[in-house]
């Protein structure tokens, strides 16, 4: 073996050159790996006696992608284009051998070879669109000569990732390696009698409306970003301009991109998101065995969560309160599988063990040998305890308890139990499948081996978890509701739900507080308000706007009108005179005279609240980061990824900004509103 970088080995098989990269953990194509390939290549053309090459990654994986810690500085040569192109003008072929995955500039690595092959489980894709960029060393010119124009859109636009099997079907790989991968790449390069490049290759005709369906579909999953337009509108000129110019201005378009506030936004949330799913330093300990799971509740909530542990692979046993309910449950859960199979998310045969994994009893000694208990029961602290001691009292020693609490004291939940060194939280989000984000709450007993724990099920349920420590409202639901109530702030003074929602929607929010309301339930959290009534300050500012809603009714989507009107069959709410009546109403009643409030102020004061209710939680030490709340804000509640997050959109607003706008915030807010100080989040 003959290193020709620090990353990057050679050695021969025959008349054939491997060339070994080995940049542990992810074997990232770094300036070291790329400076290896190229000497590589340089070792292949001068060797008369070697015929071909074959590029292979060592450990777990081929490249993974680019080093995304050099993309928000200039670049040093040789930048992956060069390297590619050293490959194509070779004059002697080069395969890929892909095992784990060839993502970003590690699949444009491939893409440039002359052919590839792949072990089993081996998955290629393009992400760069969804990191705020586009691929630049020619993922969009190469990728639409294998599988055509409307595909490659969706899988760029989407950062798709693709098995080997759909990319054997679609020519992406040449073969599936059954054995061994190295070895099978030898034979295939050894095979080879010449240069068979992708970039010869036409761009296979298209019916034009194929390729309008896919950009519309494009255009609307991410949310009309310009790299994503610039990524549609490179792909389809694959079809239609030289190459050699194509890639060229894809390259130039990648480097405007890489340097974006959308781009550095997205990178800063991708290494946000590894550091939450980390515990923190203070808690040590090694997650328990997972095998049988159970949920107490089997309402929306409780199977939402029970399908996620069964489509994980965890048997799982849910307790309900009496027969109907039981049926009742069953059937929820059997729609669901159903409903998947219809659409072709799942097949029959793997609904059908989905569903035989998820049992529904009455009988709570079923849960004698469960490794993990969630609690989905009513907001109630009363029933809360009902559970928790019955759990205590039935589960083996070492079963972890857990409590998909929104808002109550987790502290106060496990001191039902004798065992609080064995109780988390699990705080879910609805619908509990669709949604990614988990916070694993930490108690002040809880142990190092529960939230291992509960960080261990969270990968298992490819959910993103944030570890919060224990107080109101964790770290999602502390942050929203002091959100919320800027927002009805901004009503009682002169906006209407829907300027509300409007604006913030065009910030980039998934939806507005007031639509988000009115889907979830307004009855949520006025249950939480009346239960935390005795604990409101009595001189800090109350807007009871939302308690009248509630009082007539109207709790939102399921009873037909909350915030707005919800005819059948609409998609949205319409706004409502009514609402707006009984908003003038108690502005009246409290002498308040209303006035136009503009987009950009509502859009200011929400997010300076939101920074406000941040600094709290990190100086508290509620969140272990202050990026930790990025992580949260954006997969549970709708911020738009490309900002980055409220800690990171302060961090690009200016310290002179911020202080002006919190300032703002806090005169408006009234008696109630503590200010914090910013200088916590940097």
């Amino acid at each position: 073996m003959q290193r020709v970088s620090d990353k990057v080995a050679v050695e021969r098989d025959g008349d054939v050159l491997v060339i070994l990269i080995d940049n542990p953990p992810i074997n990232a194509g770094s300036l070291s790996v790329r400076r290896g390939i190229l000497d590589a290549i340089g070792l292949l053309a001068e060797d008369r006696a070697l015929r071909a090459a074959v590029i292979i990654g060592e450990g777990t994986t081929f490249i993974a992608g680019s080093d995304l810690r050099e993309f928000g500085k200039p670049l040093e040569e040789p930048q992956l284009p060069a390297v590619i192109r050293a490959i194509e003008t070779v004059g002697k072929p080069v395969v890929a051998a892909i095992h784990g995955a060839a993502l970003g500039g590690g699949f444009e690595l491939a893409l440039g070879c002359d052919g590839r092959v792949a072990a089993r489980g081996a998955i290629v894709g393009l992400p760069e669109v969804t990191l705020g960029m586009l691929p630049g060393a020619g993922g969009t010119q190469r990728l639409p000569r294998l599988v055509g124009v409307s595909r490659s859109i969706q899988m760029i636009c989407a950062g798709e990732r693709i098995g080997v099997d759909k990319a054997l079907a679609l020519g992406i790989v040449d073969s599936i390696a059954e054995g061994d991968l190295r070895a099978a790449a030898v034979a295939f390069a050894a095979g080879l009698s010449g240069k068979r490049l992708v970039r010869d290759l036409a761009v296979p005709a298209e019916p034009p409306d194929a390729i309008d369906q896919a950009i519309a579909a494009a255009m609307k999953a991410g949310r009309g970003r310009p790299n994503v337009g610039a990524a549609i509108e490179r792909v389809r000129a694959a079809a239609s301009e030289p190459i050699d110019e194509a890639l060229a201005t894809e390259r130039k378009l990648f480097q405007e991109f890489r340097m974006s506030d959308d781009a550095a936004a997205l990178r800063h949330l991708f290494f946000a998101e590894r550091e939450a799913g980390k515990a923190p330093d203070d808690l040590v300990g090694e997650a328990r065995p997972l095998r049988r799971t159970a949920v107490i509740g089997g309402g929306t909530m409780g199977a939402g969560i029970a399908i996620c542990l069964a489509e994980a692979g965890l048997d799982v046993v849910l307790i309900e309160r009496d027969d109907d309910a039981v049926r009742a449950c069953r059937t929820r859960l059997h729609d669901y599988w159903a409903g998947r199979t219809r659409t072709g998310r799942c097949n029959a045969e793997q609904a059908t063990a989905f569903e035989a994994r998820a049992t529904v009893h009455t009988d709570w000694n079923a849960l004698a040998d469960v490794d993990l208990a969630i609690e989905a029961v009513f907001e109630d602290i009363g029933t809360k305890e009902e559970v928790f001691r019955r759990l205590d009292a039935l589960l083996k020693p070492g079963a972890t308890l857990a409590s998909n609490t929104s808002y109550l004291d987790l502290d106060t939940i496990a001191a039902f139990t004798r065992r609080p060194e064995d109780v988390i939280g699990l705080h879910f989000f609805s619908p509990a499948p669709a949604m990614k984000l988990l916070e694993v709450v930490r108690g002040a007993r809880s142990g190092g081996d529960a939230i291992a724990t509960g960080l261990a099920l969270a990968r298992r349920l490819k959910k993103q978890a944030v570890v919060a420590r224990n107080a109101f409202g964790f770290i999602g639901n502390r942050v929203y509701d002091a959100y919320r109530r800027q927002c009805e702030f901004m009503l009682e003074e002169g906006a209407l739900p829907q300027d509300v929602d409007a604006a913030l929607e065009a910030f980039g929010f998934a939806m507005g507080p007031f639509s988000v309301a009115d889907l979830s339930g307004l009855d949520i959290a006025w249950r939480m308000r009346q239960a935390r009534a005795a604990l409101r300050d009595p001189a800090a500012r109350y807007v009871a706007i939302a308690d009248r809603l509630c009082e007539q009714g109207r709790l939102g989507k399921k009873t037909g009108a909350g915030w707005y009107r919800h005819p059948e069959g609409a998609k949205r709410g319409v706004p409502d005179d009514a609402v707006r009546a009984l908003i003038e109403s108690e502005s009246a009643a409290k002498g308040v005279t209303r006035r136009a409030i503009g987009a950009d102020e509502i859009v200011r004061r929400a997010l300076a609240t939101i920074v406000n209710e941040s600094a709290k939680l990190v100086r508290e030490g509620v969140a272990s980061r202050a990026s930790d709340i990025d992580v949260v804000l954006v997969h549970g509640y709708g911020f738009p990824r490309w900002v980055g997050g409220p800690v990171h959109w302060a961090s690009r607003r200016g310290a002179d900004l911020l202080d002006r706008d919190l300032d703002e915030v806090a005169a408006k807010s009234g008696a109630g509103f503590v200010r914090a100080d910013p200088a916590v989040l940097r």
